[in-house]
This record gives C-alpha cells, sequence and structure tokens, in this order.
C-alpha cells in the first residue's frame, strides 16, 4: 500500500496510464486499416531523429528529441509508402528494409557522438533508454509530455471518427462521398507518430509496436463491434500499465516496461484461448456442428 501512494509510483502509473490508453485506440485503427507493424518501423525509425537533434542541440530535452523522433519517423513511412507503391518490394518487405536501417543509422550516429570531444559538454546519458525504455527513470516532464499528446491524439480521433472509420473499413467508399482520404492519412499518420515517438522514454523503440498491437489483438477475441472493440483496446491496456508498474515497483530488477507488455501479452494470449472468439471456443464450435 505505500507503493501505491508512493509520488514515484503515482507519476510513473499516470505516465503508462495514458499512453496505453491512446496506443490502444490508435493501434487498433492501423490494425484495421491492414498496417498492425507500421507502429514497429516507425519505433525504429525514430532513434536516429532522436541521436540527430541530440547532435544538434546537445540537449536532452524530452521536447526536443519528440521533434527528431517524429521527423525520421515521418520520413521512414513516407519512404514505406512510396517504396510499396512504384516498386516490385512488398510492404511487409519495406517495412523490414527501413526498420532495419534507419535504427541501423541511429546506432552510426550514437556511435559517432561517443567519444566526441564536440560533445563532451553535453550529457549522452538516457540516450539508449529510448532502445529499450526505462519508464522507471521518466520525469515529471516527460509525463506531462505523454498526457499532452495522448490528449491531443484522442481529441483528433473524436473529432474525426466518423472519416476514418469510413477511410478505414472502405477507401474507395470515402472517395465517393467527397472525404478528403489524404487528409484523413494525414491525421492517422501524425497520431501515430506522436504516440510511438513520446512512449520511446517508456517502452523503447523495440517494445512500442506490442502497445499498439495487443490490446487490440486480445479485444478482438471478446467483440467484432469496433465500439466494444476500442472500449476493450483501452481498459486491458489502462489495467495492464497500472499492473506492470505496480509488479515492477515492488520487485527490483524488473523494467517497468517489459513488465507492462508481459502483462498485456498474458492477458491476451488468456483472451485468445478463452475469449468469445477464442481458439477453445471455436473447437468447442466446430465440434458441436460435426
Amino acid at each position: 500500500m505505500e507503493i501505491l501512494r508512493s509520488y514515484t509510483f503515482i507519476i510513473i502509473s499516470i505516465g503508462t496510464l495514458f499512453l496505453a490508453i491512446s496506443s490502444a485506440i490508435i493501434g487498433s485503427l492501423n490494425l484495421y486499416k491492414g498496417q498492425s507493424l507500421i507502429g514497429d518501423a516507425i519505433g525504429h525509425s525514430t532513434f536516429p531523429g532522436i541521436v540527430l537533434f541530440f547532435m544538434i542541440f546537445q540537449t536532452r530535452e524530452p521536447s526536443i528529441l519528440l521533434l527528431g523522433a517524429m521527423l525520421t519517423g515521418g520520413i521512414s513511412y513516407f519512404l514505406i509508402q512510396m517504396s510499396s507503391k512504384y516498386s516490385k518490394v512488398r510492404l511487409d518487405a519495406n517495412l523490414a528494409i527501413f526498420l532495419s536501417g534507419f535504427f541501423g543509422l541511429g546506432m552510426v550516429f550514437k556511435s559517432v557522438i561517443q567519444g566526441n570531444a564536440k560533445f563532451q559538454g553535453a550529457s549522452q546519458s538516457g540516450l539508449e533508454n529510448y532502445i529499450f525504455g526505462q519508464a522507471a527513470y521518466m520525469l515529471e516532464k516527460d509525463v506531462k509530455l505523454i498526457i499532452i499528446v495522448s490528449i491531443i491524439v484522442i481529441t483528433l480521433f473524436l473529432l474525426f471518427k466518423k472519416e476514418i472509420i469510413a477511410f478505414i473499413f472502405d477507401r474507395e467508399f470515402a472517395k465517393t462521398i467527397g472525404l478528403n482520404t489524404g487528409l484523413i492519412e494525414f491525421v492517422l499518420l501524425l497520431m501515430t507518430i506522436a504516440l510511438v515517438s513520446v512512449g520511446l522514454k517508456a517502452v523503447g523503440s523495440i517494445l512500442i509496436s506490442s502497445f499498439l498491437i495487443l490490446p487490440c489483438v486480445c479485444a478482438n477475441h471478446w467483440s467484432k463491434k469496433l465500439r466494444n472493440v476500442l472500449i476493450i483496446a483501452s481498459i486491458v491496456a489502462a489495467f495492464s500499465a497500472v499492473l506492470g508498474t505496480y509488479f515492477s515497483s515492488i520487485h527490483r530488477g524488473l523494467s517497468t516496461g517489459p513488465t507492462i507488455i508481459l502483462t498485456m501479452g498474458s492477458i491476451t494470449l488468456i483472451s485468445m484461448l478463452f475469449g468469445k472468439y477464442g481458439v477453445v471456443v471455436n473447437m468447442l464450435r466446430l465440434r458441436s456442428k460435426q
């Protein structure tokens, strides 16, 4: 109970809670759009932007590094879409190419600044946290940035909800009724990049895609209605964030981000097996029909 009242636990749990809920909603939209791994590609692609903006401004101010992450994440997304559209390389291959390429570029940038006399005056410690995440060391300003971005993202979703849903499930229909599909796709991309970028400090570029995918996968095994899926995904994400943060707080040596993902993954696995549309229920239905 003392941990639940501690300032550190409250700050971290609030940050991961907001990040989890907003990521569950936007991740569900990307999953239905058929680009479930786009968050993974963007997450890896943000790392060179973070290191590059550190090299330029020589500061680890979260808002500055966020802009760098969004810049290279957006460039990577643009290159993936262009390559998929105008080349014979399939989307999954393009995701792998640019994911590894941009992440490798980030590691090159990081190796450049190590031992470089030009950056001795600026603290480089903490940059590696954007690879694996370090939610336990998030500062109050990190959490405030997560809350602000999450509120903006959820507000954009509510404002463009009908248009986004029409675009995701039937792009041609959206065009015929006069919707600006280019603008809708840009809004969806902006929300995804913003969430991925702001969540790197908490869970890192490697695990951020799990925040986007797992809650929706879990919810899909309980309902087929989009409204219910978004609600269930948000609840699962929020519960996992708080419970994962609690477990990592009472057990030393457990990293917060991975513990949240493990909690979320466990709930998803149980749902895949025993959910309303899970493996066990489907097997029983097939047997009853035989």
